[in-house]
């Protein structure tokens, strides 16, 4: 499994296109859904922008630059691809007394301005309820009626929630497994906190790989441990938005039992190392939904050979996931995280 991506099956068959994706930021638009709302005072700014290719840490940076506050004093909700054009929330601890600059204060290329205002809190990960997304897809080769049938498909019945390949950029997986297995140590805490995602992320691919290659990604087996469609609670028996889930590894290993718990031993077992290594690392156990359903999944063609989507997505679920089902875009690698 290169790079924890490569190589994953596909839950509807091969893809009945090929295109390119991302021939340029604009065709990979994403805008953050945020669950957070300004409160008009405190001692951080909640400032929107709106980048275009460069990360989402990148952007904290420049931000805090033009604040005159070191970057770790900038916050986010989730992080968005470099190759992108993205508009999202950042937070920025300036002190109680500071003035709140005007938006075009704050530009730099790259790096749009849209709103600032005053906030009591830093923006945590997860803040977000979700992210909207419109992309084009381009150069296509294929049977319009076959794509056309199969986002039919992907609209009734989604695809596996896999983690995207932007979680295992520039090499992170196979430098977190040396990590694990002794062989490497990461520079600081930010590093370490990306192998750690990557080696979570894995895992998790892992035991969704099983599931799909069974035939089993979207039903509930026993001893499943359903969750919320869109988040990592658990979810009642029965409940209509409940969806199977699959293990973020960490300490207390998988509560899943029965048949869902057996496949997610053993794909923890194959990959021990890791496992050992994240429940070392102190991180919690959680839960990922198997299955990603878009909502207000709609397409339109532009001429003759480009395809646009929109979506809106739950946090934490990256397009490249669906966009997989559908077209072979030769995606293997992206700088940073779409949809966090």
């Amino acid at each position: 499994m290169e790079g924890g991506w490569r190589g994953l099956p596909r839950a509807w068959g091969p893809p009945p296109l090929r295109a390119r994706l991302r021939a340029a930021p604009e065709d990979f638009v994403v805008e953050e859904l945020t669950a957070v709302r300004p409160e008009g005072r405190g001692e951080h700014l909640l400032v929107r922008v709106r980048k275009r290719g460069i990360t989402t840490r990148e952007a904290a940076r420049r931000l805090a630059r033009a604040l005159g506050v070191p970057p770790r004093e900038v916050g986010w909700a989730g992080l968005k691809d470099a190759e992108a054009v993205a508009t999202q929330w950042l937070s920025v601890r300036v002190g109680p007394g500071a003035e709140v600059p005007r938006p075009e204060a704050l530009e730099a290329g790259g790096l749009e301005v849209l709103e600032v205002h005053r906030h009591g809190r830093r923006l945590r990960p997860g803040a977000l309820r979700g992210n909207r997304f419109v992309l084009r897809l381009r150069r296509i080769e294929g049977e319009r009626g076959a794509a056309e049938a199969r986002l039919a498909r992907i609209a009734a019945g989604g695809v596996p929630n896999w983690f995207g390949p932007q979680r295992f950029a520039r090499g992170g997986l196979a430098r977190a497994a040396a990590w694990a297995a002794g062989r490497a140590r990461p520079r600081d805490r930010l590093e370490r906190g990306l192998w750690l995602s990557a080696l979570r992320a894995a895992l998790f691919n892992a035991v969704l790989a099983e599931r799909v290659w069974a035939g089993l990604w979207a039903r509930m087996l026993p001893g499943e441990v359903p969750v919320r469609a869109g988040g990592r609670w658990r979810a009642a028996e029965g409940a209509p938005d409940a969806l199977p889930s699959g293990p973020l590894w960490g300490r207390g290993g998988t509560r899943a039992a029965g048949v869902a718990g057996a496949l997610e031993r053993l794909v923890a077992a194959l990959h021990a190392g890791w496992a050992a290594h994240l429940e070392r690392a102190g991180l919690r156990a959680e839960r990922r939904a198997l299955v990603l359903r878009p909502a207000a999944l709609a397409w339109s063609w532009e001429g003759e050979d480009t395809l646009r989507l929109e979506m809106t997505l739950p946090r934490g679920a990256y397009a490249t996931a669906l966009v997989r089902e559908l077209a072979d875009t030769g995606e293997g690698r992206s700088p940073e995280a779409s949809g966090g």
